[in-house]
C-alpha cells in the first residue's frame, strides 16, 4: 500500500528519488503517466496492468473511452528505477503537470501522485474544504 506525503526536488536529469518505502511496494518497474487534477501517476508495473485492463474494458466506439484511452495511454512511460530508487520522469510528462524542481509525492493506496508543491497545496486545500462534503454524499447512495 502506498501512503502517506514526501516532498522531494527533482535533478537536473529530471530524476525523482522515492523514499525506501515506497520503493518496497513499486519494484523496479514503474510506470509514469498523464494524472488527474494536474498531477503525474506512478504504477507498479502489476497495478499500471491493472488499471490498463479497466481502461481497457470500457467500449473503443465510446468518445468517452477513446478520450480516457489517449490520457492514459499516449503518455505513458517505462520509469524503471534504479539502485538508488531514483525514476528519470520525462519533461514533456512534467510540462503538462506544471511541475518544475519542487514536487510533492503522495502515496494512494494503489499508486503515486507526483505533484508541483505549490499545485499540492492548493490541493489539500481544497480536499479539507470539501471532504466532508464528499463523504456525506458518498455515504448517503443507495
Amino acid at each position: 500500500m502506498l501512503l502517506g506525503e514526501h516532498e522531494h526536488t527533482l535533478d537536473d536529469k529530471n530524476r525523482l528519488t522515492l523514499p525506501a518505502k515506497l520503493r518496497e511496494h513499486l519494484g523496479e518497474h514503474v510506470v509514469v503517466t498523464h494524472g488527474l487534477d494536474g498531477c503525474l501517476y506512478a504504477y507498479a508495473q502489476a497495478d499500471w496492468e491493472r488499471l490498463s485492463q479497466r481502461i481497457l474494458e470500457l467500449d473503443p466506439l465510446g468518445k468517452e473511452s477513446r478520450l480516457m484511452r489517449r490520457h492514459f495511454f499516449a503518455g505513458a512511460t517505462p520509469a524503471d528505477l534504479d539502485k538508488q530508487g531514483r525514476m528519470v520522469v520525462p519533461a514533456a510528462l512534467l510540462k503538462s503537470a506544471g511541475i518544475d524542481r519542487e514536487v510533492t509525492v503522495a502515496g494512494v493506496y494503489d499508486h503515486l501522485e507526483i505533484w508541483d508543491r505549490a499545485a499540492w497545496r492548493t490541493q489539500l486545500q481544497e480536499v479539507e474544504g470539501s471532504a466532508e462534503d464528499v463523504a456525506e454524499r458518498l455515504a448517503n447512495r443507495d
